[in-house]
């Protein structure tokens, strides 16, 4: 819960209890400010708002904790805190970046951009590369509508042969050619065409018109075969052309 008493997915409370999940075990996938303050501190409530508002506007690429040192000693203590506030930016369970004491908006934004949306950019291609399936599902928590991340999540899980929850991921995010591409693979549960499929698409073809499985088919196997197989363009004339 933000200061302002919104709930707000990039601002949250963090204890002694739950710090290493909320903060260290997060800071594998994404930017984690800690904002170490205390309800008496004048300075900490300038400076909270403004964190949050900053942070807020990168989208979920950072994220903020709040921890009230007076109620959580065992992080004040992680950190050596003798003066509040005292923020400090966590990336791969450690400290990367920080300050003390209040900060004008100038010097906050540039505190932010340092982990910002690049920096993130960065770290959920990695992920992407390195087909790290539990990275890519905790993006999805604070982004939840990231294609690129849904698109390979979604191949993780069909050749898993998990289709039915690559499908429903997908439903999430607009219709693209990799979209398709991989939604077609979930509906023939396989993420390559086989070597010839000149025979099925021959067969489904006399079925397309009052069929409309026999027709998904058909357009899933030409998602999978691709735009640059010469085929495929000849068999959606041929398909047209049965259909009207």
């Amino acid at each position: 819960m933000s200061e302002s008493g919104v709930p707000s997915p990039a601002v949250f409370d963090v204890t002694d209890a739950d710090f290493e999940t909320e903060v260290l075990t997060r800071s594998q996938h994404q930017a984690v400010v800690v904002d170490l303050w205390a309800p008496w501190c004048g300075p900490c409530r300038t400076l909270g708002p403004l964190l949050e508002e900053v942070i807020a506007a990168t989208g979920g690429a950072v994220v903020l904790a709040k921890v009230n040192v007076d109620e959580n000693p065992a992080v004040a203590r992680a950190f050596q805190v003798q003066s509040i506030p005292a923020v400090y930016a966590v990336r791969d369970g450690q400290v990367v970046d920080g300050f003390l004491g209040a900060q004008g908006r100038a010097e906050v934004q540039a505190f932010v951009d340092r982990l910002g949306p690049n920096a993130e950019s960065e770290l959920i291609s990695g992920l992407i590369e390195a087909r790290d399936e539990l990275g890519l599902r905790a993006v999805l928590e604070t982004d939840p509508g990231n294609e690129r991340v849904i698109v390979t999540l979604a191949e993780l899980l069909v050749e898993r042969g998990e289709t039915d929850e690559a499908l429903a991921l997908l439903e999430r995010v607009p219709e693209s050619d990799d979209v398709r591409r991989v939604k077609a693979e979930a509906r023939l549960g396989t993420v390559a065409p086989a070597d010839d499929y000149d025979a099925e698409l021959t067969e489904l073809l006399e079925r397309v018109k009052g069929d409309d499985d026999a027709r998904q088919r058909f357009v899933d196997i030409l998602e999978l075969m691709g735009p640059n197989d010469p085929r495929t363009s000849a068999y959606r004339r041929q398909l047209t052309a049965r259909l009207f």
